[in-house]
């Protein structure tokens, strides 16, 4: 009688499983039935814009006039335009009781520019 070596023998069984395996790997690849989901309404009172700001207009004195703007009542920035000048932005920090100077309400960095001759 014939023995067959036992490596052949685990072979065998490694060969038997993989092919058991795969047959039960191809029964459970179906897909499952997709159902479409209902469309979700817009959350109320929101239409994608922005509210706009309501701004107030007051000439504090001859050489400046000041404009404040707020959205819900919250200031939201200063604009100050002195007589000979340039007009410039006070900018609340978050806890609303101190102002960042701006020249502008662009938050993009800018290469310093100043003007040395004018005419």
């Amino acid at each position: 009688m014939i023995r067959p070596r036992r490596s052949h023998a685990v072979a065998a069984a490694c060969a038997l499983l993989l092919a058991a395996g795969g047959a039960f790997a191809q029964e459970a690849a179906k897909p499952p039935v997709l159902q479409a989901l209902p469309e979700i309404a817009p959350p109320p009172n929101v239409d994608g814009t922005e509210p706009a700001p309501e701004v107030t207009i007051a000439k504090k004195n001859a050489r400046e006039t000041v404009e404040e703007a707020r959205v819900n009542g919250i200031l939201v920035w200063i604009k100050v335009t002195p007589t000979h000048g340039r007009p410039y932005y006070l900018i609340p920090t978050a806890g609303g009781n101190q102002f960042i100077r701006r020249d502008s309400l662009d938050t993009a960095l800018k290469v310093p520019m100043w003007v040395l001759f004018s005419w």
